[in-house]
């Protein structure tokens, strides 16, 4: 695994020199989550992040990496860290490619950094996904994997243009997150008021498809929808 040089030990650090600062609604919705050093030790945990999503992180992570095959070559582009074992999964992927992940958040990276193995093909940078500051069309494939709930629209949408732009044409994207659950699901109605408290810009994709906040000056070849768990969750893979 490579680590950019000075990415994790200098928090100013980006490629045009200016400081990467942490956004506000991520500091004041998900301090507690993703900044608090004590919050990442709680929730770096593989049986806390399957129980949060109801059993099924397992089955969403392999549903994902699945897309992409048994063996990834070319380069790959995770958008933010996560929790539990998702970027050890598809390193053991890699096969004749590399992973770059991206995350505004230092201390995420080096969370992730800790997990991995040594000489993991991977490079870690700290970026924001709403300016990723890569070449168009540099990635053969991008993962978001529970990224967009967390973010308002306009990031939301500033992310999507991203990832959009950097993915070549023919490359795919996977996202995966939540979706809006059936009417007889049994959470439905227990889980909207727990998303609406903890995470205040989930229900938007109970309300909206992600589709929406896909750029619409960009051709896409096609685009592909499942959705599990009664609903409660979903996965796009878009051809660029």
């Amino acid at each position: 695994m490579t680590l950019q040089a000075s990415t994790l030990k200098n928090p100013q650090y980006n490629p045009a020199g200016a400081a990467i600062a942490i956004p506000r609604y991520l500091a004041e919705t998900y301090w507690w989550a993703y900044i608090h050093p004590d919050g990442v030790r709680l929730f770096e945990r593989q049986w806390l992040v399957n129980l949060l999503l109801w059993g099924n992180f397992s089955r969403l992570r392999d549903v994902a990496l699945n897309e992409f095959g048994a063996s990834v070559t070319g380069r790959t582009l995770q958008v933010a860290c996560v929790y539990g074992d998702l970027t050890s999964r598809l390193c053991e992927r890699i096969a004749n490619g590399s992973l770059d992940v991206v995350d505004v958040l230092a201390v995420q990276l080096r969370n992730l950094e800790a997990k991995l193995p040594a000489g993991a093909p991977v490079t870690l940078f700290q970026r924001d996904s709403a300016a990723l500051g890569f070449g168009d069309a540099s990635y053969d494939q991008a993962l978001v994997f529970f990224l967009l709930h967390e973010q308002p629209h306009a990031v939301r949408r500033r992310t999507l243009a991203e990832v959009v732009r950097v993915v070549r044409p023919g490359g795919q994207i996977v996202i995966v997150d939540y979706h809006r659950p059936r009417l007889w699901h049994a959470l439905a109605h227990v889980f909207r008021p727990l998303l609406r408290w903890l995470e205040p810009y989930a229900l938007d994709l109970w309300r909206h498809e992600v589709t929406e906040w896909l750029p619409r000056q960009v051709n896409l070849q096609g685009i592909r929808k499942h959705t599990y768990f009664g609903g409660l969750y979903q996965k796009l893979v878009i051809t660029r």
